[in-house]
Protein backbone atom coordinates (compact mmCIF):
# COMPACT_ATOMS: atom_id res chain seq x y z
CA UNK A 1 0.00 0.00 0.00
CA UNK A 2 2.97 2.02 0.71
CA UNK A 3 4.16 2.12 -2.79
CA UNK A 4 0.70 3.24 -4.22
CA UNK A 5 1.00 6.13 -1.79
CA UNK A 6 4.05 7.38 -2.95
CA UNK A 7 2.94 6.64 -6.80
CA UNK A 8 -0.06 8.68 -5.98
CA UNK A 9 2.48 11.90 -4.55
CA UNK A 10 4.35 11.47 -7.37
CA UNK A 11 1.46 12.00 -10.12
CA UNK A 12 0.74 15.05 -8.00
CA UNK A 13 3.65 16.19 -8.07
CA UNK A 14 4.10 15.99 -11.84
CA UNK A 15 1.25 17.25 -12.39
CA UNK A 16 1.52 20.22 -9.97
CA UNK A 17 4.57 21.46 -12.44
CA UNK A 18 2.33 21.58 -15.65
CA UNK A 19 1.11 25.10 -14.41
CA UNK A 20 4.71 26.40 -15.96
CA UNK A 21 3.44 24.98 -19.44
CA UNK A 22 0.44 26.65 -19.65
CA UNK A 23 1.81 29.33 -22.09
CA UNK A 24 2.77 26.53 -24.49
CA UNK A 25 -0.96 25.54 -24.40
CA UNK A 26 -2.03 28.54 -25.48
CA UNK A 27 0.84 29.11 -28.04
CA UNK A 28 -0.10 25.31 -29.34
CA UNK A 29 -3.91 26.24 -29.61
CA UNK A 30 -3.03 29.34 -31.43
CA UNK A 31 -1.06 27.25 -34.06
CA UNK A 32 -3.87 24.85 -34.67
CA UNK A 33 -6.41 27.41 -34.91
CA UNK A 34 -4.40 29.29 -37.27
CA UNK A 35 -3.94 25.87 -39.85
CA UNK A 36 -7.61 25.01 -39.87
CA UNK A 37 -8.06 28.66 -40.15
CA UNK A 38 -5.74 28.30 -43.82
CA UNK A 39 -7.60 24.98 -44.60
CA UNK A 40 -5.08 23.31 -43.35
CA UNK A 41 -5.00 20.00 -41.01
CA UNK A 42 -3.38 18.26 -37.98
CA UNK A 43 -1.40 15.22 -38.42
CA UNK A 44 -0.83 13.01 -35.04
CA UNK A 45 1.41 10.06 -33.81
CA UNK A 46 2.92 8.60 -31.03
CA UNK A 47 4.19 4.93 -30.39
CA UNK A 48 2.87 2.42 -27.64
CA UNK A 49 1.06 4.50 -25.11
CA UNK A 50 1.78 7.71 -27.18
CA UNK A 51 -0.26 6.05 -29.90
CA UNK A 52 -3.34 5.75 -27.63
CA UNK A 53 -3.23 8.97 -26.51
CA UNK A 54 -2.44 10.18 -30.59
CA UNK A 55 -5.71 8.53 -31.23
CA UNK A 56 -7.48 10.49 -28.42
CA UNK A 57 -6.47 13.59 -29.28
CA UNK A 58 -7.39 13.50 -32.81
CA UNK A 59 -10.86 12.50 -32.02
CA UNK A 60 -11.06 15.63 -29.70
CA UNK A 61 -10.74 17.35 -32.98
CA UNK A 62 -12.75 15.01 -35.31
CA UNK A 63 -15.92 15.26 -32.52
CA UNK A 64 -16.23 17.53 -29.49
CA UNK A 65 -14.21 18.28 -26.22
CA UNK A 66 -16.57 20.04 -24.14
CA UNK A 67 -18.52 22.38 -26.77
CA UNK A 68 -20.92 21.28 -29.86
CA UNK A 69 -19.32 22.08 -32.82
CA UNK A 70 -18.42 21.12 -36.76
CA UNK A 71 -15.59 18.46 -36.42
CA UNK A 72 -11.77 19.64 -37.64
CA UNK A 73 -9.67 17.71 -39.88
CA UNK A 74 -7.32 16.04 -37.37
CA UNK A 75 -5.85 12.31 -38.79
CA UNK A 76 -3.87 10.25 -36.12
CA UNK A 77 -1.00 8.45 -38.22
CA UNK A 78 -0.99 5.39 -36.23
CA UNK A 79 -4.41 4.34 -37.56
CA UNK A 80 -3.66 2.54 -40.62
CA UNK A 81 -2.48 -0.67 -39.38
CA UNK A 82 -2.20 -2.09 -43.14
CA UNK A 83 0.01 0.91 -43.79
CA UNK A 84 1.71 0.33 -40.54
CA UNK A 85 2.81 -3.04 -40.83
CA UNK A 86 3.49 -3.28 -44.63
CA UNK A 87 5.78 0.01 -44.43
CA UNK A 88 7.68 -1.09 -41.74
CA UNK A 89 8.06 -4.83 -43.05
CA UNK A 90 9.04 -3.57 -46.47
CA UNK A 91 10.68 -0.45 -45.57
CA UNK A 92 11.64 0.77 -41.80
CA UNK A 93 9.27 1.47 -38.60
CA UNK A 94 11.75 4.40 -38.31
CA UNK A 95 10.28 6.02 -41.19
CA UNK A 96 6.39 5.30 -41.32
CA UNK A 97 5.43 8.54 -39.72
CA UNK A 98 7.78 10.23 -42.23
CA UNK A 99 6.36 8.68 -45.03
CA UNK A 100 2.81 9.26 -44.10
CA UNK A 101 3.82 13.32 -43.82
CA UNK A 102 5.37 13.35 -46.96
CA UNK A 103 2.05 11.83 -48.33
CA UNK A 104 -0.46 13.50 -46.48
CA UNK A 105 1.35 16.50 -45.57
CA UNK A 106 0.57 19.97 -46.73
CA UNK A 107 2.64 23.39 -46.10
CA UNK A 108 0.91 24.81 -42.83
CA UNK A 109 -0.35 21.71 -41.59
CA UNK A 110 0.61 21.00 -37.83
CA UNK A 111 2.51 18.31 -36.86
CA UNK A 112 1.88 17.00 -33.42
CA UNK A 113 4.68 14.31 -32.24
CA UNK A 114 4.07 12.49 -29.02
CA UNK A 115 6.80 11.10 -27.43
CA UNK A 116 7.58 10.09 -23.45
CA UNK A 117 11.55 10.74 -24.39
CA UNK A 118 11.28 12.99 -26.88
CA UNK A 119 12.65 10.80 -29.53
CA UNK A 120 16.27 10.64 -31.02
CA UNK A 121 17.40 10.18 -34.32
CA UNK A 122 19.18 7.86 -33.00
CA UNK A 123 17.91 6.19 -30.23
CA UNK A 124 14.17 5.89 -29.06
CA UNK A 125 11.30 7.01 -30.94
CA UNK A 126 13.66 7.54 -34.01
CA UNK A 127 10.40 7.43 -35.89
CA UNK A 128 9.14 10.55 -33.98
CA UNK A 129 12.65 12.09 -34.16
CA UNK A 130 12.88 11.89 -38.10
CA UNK A 131 8.89 12.83 -38.72
CA UNK A 132 9.73 16.36 -36.76
CA UNK A 133 12.61 17.02 -38.55
CA UNK A 134 11.14 15.62 -41.93
CA UNK A 135 8.19 18.04 -41.26
CA UNK A 136 9.98 21.30 -40.62
CA UNK A 137 11.27 20.54 -44.44
CA UNK A 138 7.87 20.42 -45.90
CA UNK A 139 6.56 23.67 -43.99
CA UNK A 140 4.59 22.12 -41.48
CA UNK A 141 4.53 23.34 -37.74
CA UNK A 142 4.97 20.81 -35.30
CA UNK A 143 3.79 20.71 -31.67
CA UNK A 144 5.88 17.99 -29.33
CA UNK A 145 5.09 16.44 -26.22
CA UNK A 146 8.07 14.99 -24.38
CA UNK A 147 9.94 14.32 -21.22
CA UNK A 148 12.94 12.69 -19.83
CA UNK A 149 14.39 16.17 -20.68
CA UNK A 150 12.29 16.77 -24.20
CA UNK A 151 15.18 14.65 -26.47
CA UNK A 152 15.17 16.04 -29.90
CA UNK A 153 11.30 17.25 -30.08
CA UNK A 154 12.91 19.84 -27.52
CA UNK A 155 15.25 21.68 -30.77
CA UNK A 156 12.69 20.44 -33.42
CA UNK A 157 9.26 21.50 -32.55
CA UNK A 158 7.82 24.96 -32.57
CA UNK A 159 5.89 24.47 -29.03
CA UNK A 160 6.92 21.99 -27.10
CA UNK A 161 5.69 20.40 -23.63
CA UNK A 162 8.63 18.46 -21.64
CA UNK A 163 7.02 16.73 -18.80
CA UNK A 164 9.30 17.24 -15.84
CA UNK A 165 10.14 13.07 -14.91
CA UNK A 166 12.21 10.35 -15.77
CA UNK A 167 9.50 8.05 -15.76
CA UNK A 168 6.75 7.21 -18.40
CA UNK A 169 3.50 6.38 -16.62
CA UNK A 170 4.08 9.84 -15.11
CA UNK A 171 5.01 11.17 -17.96
CA UNK A 172 2.09 9.84 -20.49
CA UNK A 173 -0.29 11.14 -17.31
CA UNK A 174 0.82 14.29 -17.89
CA UNK A 175 0.61 14.08 -21.30
CA UNK A 176 -2.92 13.43 -21.35
CA UNK A 177 -4.29 16.58 -19.12
CA UNK A 178 -1.46 18.21 -21.47
CA UNK A 179 -3.36 17.47 -24.67
CA UNK A 180 -6.99 17.76 -22.64
CA UNK A 181 -5.84 21.57 -22.16
CA UNK A 182 -4.72 22.28 -25.41
CA UNK A 183 -8.04 21.08 -26.67
CA UNK A 184 -10.05 23.02 -24.28
CA UNK A 185 -7.46 26.37 -25.36
CA UNK A 186 -8.80 25.82 -28.66
CA UNK A 187 -12.49 25.74 -28.23
CA UNK A 188 -11.84 28.69 -26.22
CA UNK A 189 -10.67 30.41 -29.14
CA UNK A 190 -13.30 29.52 -31.37
CA UNK A 191 -16.32 31.76 -31.99
CA UNK A 192 -18.91 31.22 -29.53
CA UNK A 193 -22.05 32.62 -31.61
CA UNK A 194 -20.72 30.89 -34.94
CA UNK A 195 -18.98 27.32 -34.02
CA UNK A 196 -17.86 26.60 -37.69
CA UNK A 197 -15.44 29.85 -37.70
CA UNK A 198 -12.27 30.00 -35.59
CA UNK A 199 -11.09 33.53 -34.85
Amino acid sequence: MEHLRSSLTEVQEVLATLERELHNVERAAQLIVAAFSAGNKLLVAGNGGSAADAHHFATEFEGKFRHDRRGFPALCLCANTSFLTAWSNDYSFDTLYQRQLETHGRPGDVFVGISTSGGSITGYSRNIAIAAARAKTIGLKTIGLAGKGGGSLLKLADVCFVVDSNTTARIQEAHAVLLHLIVEAFEALVEDDDADTPR
